[in-house]
């Protein structure tokens, strides 16, 4: 062999970048690789459900030719190719698509899953609903317990204020021992324990706080035509039912 004329113009057209010569070798792996993998697809015997699919969607997409029966008879009726079915045309014009049941479950087990998840949908929904009735129960629970407490509070303030104002106009009358012995807030304790402890004690009664408040309000003006809601003191009965609104704070409100 000759050698190589390292002055010729072959040898100075070749391309003698670093690196290239591996991604040429790395190409043609690839490219062998998938002629390979062509060879393999096309040497691969198909399975009988391939066939069979192949040859079904052959059949299905070429037209009904004169060989067949059913249509043979068509034309005889005065069919045409493309026409709709029936006497004014008012039929399909295309056959009815075939459905192939490819699965191994019996017929209807397709409407009973449908109809299982609808079932499901629906006992979710209903328990959305249920969970959304709880929450706002327990609202209008929370609410209610809320202002029944403040009204019991109220209440307590107003029977404090009360037998405030019944001690002192007692006093006034020179009246020395109160007609009822919660009538009279007894002398706040520089030890807060001991003042919630007579509180407890005072509210510990037969009588509830609102029963309380009723009798002593009443006490108040007939004995000295006195309206805690009003703050004041009138001159006598008739000056009381002719001024003041009534004898309960929702009369006043």
């Amino acid at each position: 062999e000759e050698e190589e004329d390292y002055m010729s113009d072959l040898f100075i057209k070749q391309d003698v970048r670093p690196g290239l010569p591996m991604v040429r070798r790395v190409k043609e792996a690839i490219q062998k690789e998938e002629k390979q993998k062509e060879a393999n697809e096309k040497n691969r015997q198909k399975s009988i459900k391939e066939e069979e699919k192949e040859r079904r969607d052959l059949v299905l997409k070429s037209a009904l030719g004169n060989e067949n029966k059913g249509f043979a008879l068509l034309q005889k009726m005065g069919y045409k190719s493309g026409q709709a079915l029936g006497k004014s045309g008012e039929g399909i014009v295309e056959p009815i698509p075939l459905t192939i049941k490819t699965g191994l479950s019996g017929l209807g087990h397709e409407e009973l899953k449908k109809r299982k998840a609808e079932e499901k949908l629906e006992s979710y929904r209903q328990k959305l609903h249920m969970k959304k009735q709880a929450n706002e129960q327990a609202a209008d629970q929370f609410r209610i317990r809320f202002k029944t407490k403040q009204e019991e509070r109220k209440m307590e303030g107003d029977l404090r204020k009360s037998q405030r104002a019944c001690q002192q106009l007692d006093m006034q009358k020179d009246i020395d021992v109160p007609k009822e012995t919660w009538f009279w807030i007894e002398p706040e304790e520089e030890d807060k324990k001991d003042e919630e402890d007579k509180e407890d004690e005072c509210m510990s009664s037969d009588l509830s706080v609102s029963e309380k408040l009723h009798i002593l309000t009443a006490y108040l003006r007939e004995e000295h035509f006195y309206c805690i809601w009003c703050g004041t003191t009138y001159e006598d009965s008739e000056d009381l039912s002719s001024n003041c609104p009534g004898d309960s704070a929702a009369d006043h409100d």
